[in-house]
């Protein structure tokens, strides 16, 4: 980005995120129509923003998010009836992903129409389109009257913005409009499927679990890069969040797997031997084991017994321990079925696939 670009006035606007007011999202529309970026609320995390049919708009999200080309963009529609503008066909399985789970945290990987700029698909033939349930972000796709390319809005690499106050921390100065809707709901990325093979694969989890679309769709494949201790660094990524780290807090981060007690133990341990070497500590805990550590900051993330809880909060403690200066950071495991999945996917991105297992 140059120094021209860094010195962009991004202007802040509210909106209520349940009922937002009719022409209160014009000028953000108008923006995107134009090439601008534009960061707005979903239930998952905040998006930014920019027209995802204009190749130079794409070009812009990029720089603005330090994020490389070959990372692919999600195009968010308002109306699945626009799908037929940006795709070539609508197979079966995604008929029913889209009757059950849009408008939601699902995305659905197809076929492009040429109309769609590879600078949005990363330069692949397939493009990934998701249609939000967030009021605020439907009302600001209608009023830019095009799909709207928005990968999270922070830079690339960091936690994801769960709050405008986030967007706000990592992008001000780079974009023209921050939409500030209050917190999101959910507070993970959504779910990716590819529906463009003979089955569908599973190519990030989210809210929409594996076993939801099992439920649905009776066999689906996960792709390997999930369950990998480290995805290939030769991987062209069909989806975002697949090949480079992500999510991460400024901090060491080391997830400990392992008994209870034991994990508990090792993480206490670490971080006495750390705080000796002058180092400021922080757990990343379940609220079962909390008041356990001793540490320099334990973040209290959520219960085990509610996974939602603990993937709302994820990415705001991993973001906190940034505000606190923590220089060494653990992490329990929160490995399991449903959102398990998707937390420890996330986890393990956050920490560069750096575990700890102790017994």
């Amino acid at each position: 980005m140059t120094e021209q670009e860094s010195l962009i006035s991004t202007r802040v606007i509210k909106v209520d995120p349940e009922h937002p007011e009719e022409g209160s999202l014009r000028e953000a529309g108008r923006i995107i129509r134009e090439g601008g970026l534009v960061a707005f609320p979903t239930e998952t995390v905040y998006g930014l923003g920019g027209n995802g049919l204009d190749a130079g708009a794409s070009a812009k999200i990029y720089a603005a998010k330090g994020r490389p080309s070959d990372n692919p963009l999600i195009l968010h529609i308002a109306d699945p009836e626009a799908l037929t503008d940006i795709v070539e066909e609508i197979p079966e399985a995604a008929k029913l992903l889209m009757e059950r789970f849009w408008p939601g945290p699902l995305t659905i990987i197809f076929r492009k129409k040429d109309c769609v700029p590879y600078a949005t698909t990363g330069g692949l033939d397939t493009v990934a389109v998701r249609m939000p349930s967030h009021p605020t972000a439907q009302m600001l796709i209608r009023e830019a009257g095009v799909p709207i390319a928005a990968p999270s809005a922070n830079l690339s690499g960091r936690p994801s913005p769960t709050t405008a106050e986030h967007v706000i921390r990592d992008l001000s100065g780079r974009i023209e409009m921050i939409i500030d809707s209050g917190a999101v709901g959910i507070g993970l990325e959504s779910t990716i499927v590819d529906v463009t093979g003979e089955r569908p694969v599973l190519l990030r989890p989210g809210y929409i679990t594996y076993e939801m679309l099992e439920d649905l769709l009776n066999e689906v494949q996960i792709d390997p890069v999930i369950t990998e201790t480290k995805p290939d660094p030769n991987l062209k990524p069909k989806a975002p969040g697949m090949k480079y780290r992500h999510y991460a807090p400024k901090g060491d981060l080391v997830i400990v797997k392992g008994p209870m007690d034991a994990v508990i133990r090792a993480i206490n341990e670490a971080c006495e031997k750390d705080h000796a070497a002058g180092y400021t500590t922080g757990v990343l805990a379940s609220s079962e084991a909390a008041a356990s550590y001793h540490a320099d900051v334990v973040s209290d993330c959520g219960s085990r017994e509610n996974l939602e809880e603990i993937a709302h909060n994820l990415f705001a403690v991993l973001r906190d321990f940034d505000e606190q200066g923590v220089e060494k950071i653990y992490a329990e495991c929160f490995d399991g079925e449903a959102l398990g999945m998707a937390v420890m996917n996330r986890l393990r991105k956050a920490a560069g696939y750096h575990m700890m297992t102790v017994e």
